[in-house]
């Protein structure tokens, strides 16, 4: 019978020396004191969110701030970019080599200003839709097709303000609003990794 209970054994040991699934998730922003609270930060500000909430320090590494979270058997790199916006495909890549992750696993969230505020649009691919840190990223790897989280900043500017109002502050009604947002988007986050990107989509796309 001893075979029989090796088989077991070594079965759980291979079970239990399987390596953990990964996933990368991309905060867009800009670094530096004066971007912190602005609208084209929300990507940064999110993975903010998450990271305290799971009680993680971002420490500093090669092309960004780097976290590790570790859900349920997946292991999420959080990751904020250092290069600023325009060469956000610079610190994308390279932590995809690294990491050996998958573009089908990777999840960047940016804003969008053709979205009404705290709108959510989860999409497999598509264009960089004018947002040089997605128009970067589709360069660098050399493709439209990989996850992305777009959250809504709307368009309330006049015309000539764009510039302005993505680098503008929050208002204070809208900060309010962006706690309640925060909760969704760790959860966008959780089931990307949990449940896959298909029935993320379909459980918060609009919510």
């Amino acid at each position: 019978m001893n075979w029989f209970k090796n088989l077991f054994t070594t079965t759980a040991k291979a079970e239990n020396t399987e390596p953990m699934k990964k996933y990368l998730i991309v905060g867009l922003g800009n670094i530096g004191a004066e971007y912190v609270n602005t609208r084209h930060n929300i990507g940064f500000k999110v993975l903010d969110y998450v990271a305290r909430e799971a009680n993680l320090s971002f420490e500093t590494a090669k092309l960004g701030a780097v976290a590790e979270y570790n859900v349920k058997g997946r292991k999420l790199i959080l990751l904020k970019p250092n290069t600023y916006m325009n060469l956000s495909g610079k610190a994308v890549k390279y932590w995809m080599e690294k990491e050996n992750i998958a573009k089908e696993n990777i999840l960047v969230i940016t804003d969008d200003l053709n979205l009404p505020f705290g709108t959510i649009r989860i999409k497999a691919k598509g264009s960089d839709g004018g947002h040089n840190g997605l128009k970067n990223i589709q360069l660098l790897l050399n493709t439209t097709e990989y996850p992305r989280f777009r959250f809504g900043i709307s368009d309330e500017f006049k015309k000539g303000q764009q510039v302005d109002y993505v680098l503008g502050e929050w208002h204070e009604a809208e900060k309010v609003k962006l706690m309640e947002r925060f909760v969704v988007a760790k959860e966008i986050i959780e089931s990307f990794a949990l449940a896959g990107l298909t029935n993320t989509m379909n459980s918060f796309n609009g919510k």
